[in-house]
């Protein structure tokens, strides 16, 4: 056993102080991911920093065409929210997917996102539809922010506060879950954006976490079929291996899931 100490705050600036006096301190919320990475002794932090109670983290808004989730909102409240649903039913349906009900009555969309789980949903959406991450100290474009598996452009002392997705034309997310897990062995969202842009992200297969597949972004550019699909693939050497499955069949898994996205728009 090791020790840890817990603090539960109710403010962000309380949360911040709370860390800056830590030795080894992590933020948590839902912990579906912390938890879980502490009992298997792949992390062992001196102090958690407990921001799941705080109220400016927790609830979904609209600003304009934007819409903005607080950090701490769960991923059950992403599904059930009505102005997600009415705004943008892509990422409303993607929270529906996340592993079963008791982690998504937990488990928190910024936390998913800070995390940067090569398996987690959330990423595909925030980098599909363009959205931004915002901390308690700045904001950051999603194209900027994933940086490598389990690695972020945070600072070892950043909060997430929110994320903000401006509503697309149209968007889509299939997946194909692990039975057991329920994580993503490929989710890929494809979205049209309200200037007619066209990104496709890719979680679950990637090496290096969610990318962008650019190539099915300019083959439906010019026609959003997915025929226009057709000859495609990603470089199997660059998708993570498993006992779940290979290199090879996560390739496959991404056009496969790519055109149901495309047929759902």
């Amino acid at each position: 056993m090791y020790d840890v100490s817990y603090a539960r705050v109710n403010a962000v600036p309380a949360a911040v102080d709370a860390f800056s006096k830590g030795d080894d301190p992590k933020y948590i919320a839902g912990g579906q991911t912390l938890i879980p990475t502490m009992k298997a002794r792949l992390a062992a932090p001196s102090e958690l920093v407990d921001v799941s109670r705080i109220e400016d983290l927790i609830g979904i808004c609209e600003d304009g065409d934007v819409v903005i989730v607080g950090a701490s909102t769960t991923h059950a409240a992403v599904n059930a929210d009505a102005l997600m649903n009415q705004r943008i039913p892509s990422v409303s349906a993607l929270a529906g997917q996340i592993g079963d009900p008791m982690v998504r009555h937990r488990g928190t969309m910024g936390g998913s996102v800070a995390n940067n789980d090569p398996s987690a949903d959330y990423p595909a959406a925030v980098l599909a539809l363009g959205a931004t991450v915002r901390t308690d100290r700045r904001d950051i474009l999603a194209d900027d922010f994933f940086v490598d598996m389990f690695e972020t452009a945070l600072e070892e002392d950043e909060l997430v506060t929110a994320i903000a997705f401006p509503v697309p034309k149209r968007a889509a997310y299939a997946k194909f879950p692990n039975p057991a897990s329920r994580y993503a062995m490929v989710g890929v969202m494809v979205a049209e954006l309200a200037d007619g842009a066209i990104r496709v992200a890719v979680t679950g297969a990637g090496s290096s976490g969610v990318f962008r597949w650019t190539a099915a972004e300019k083959a439906l550019a010019g026609s959003m079929d997915a025929q226009a699909l057709d000859g495609l693939s990603v470089d199997a050497d660059d998708m993570l291996e498993d006992l779940h499955g290979s290199g090879e069949y996560r390739a496959h898994l991404i056009s496969v899931m790519t055109r149901r996205a495309v047929l759902a728009l």
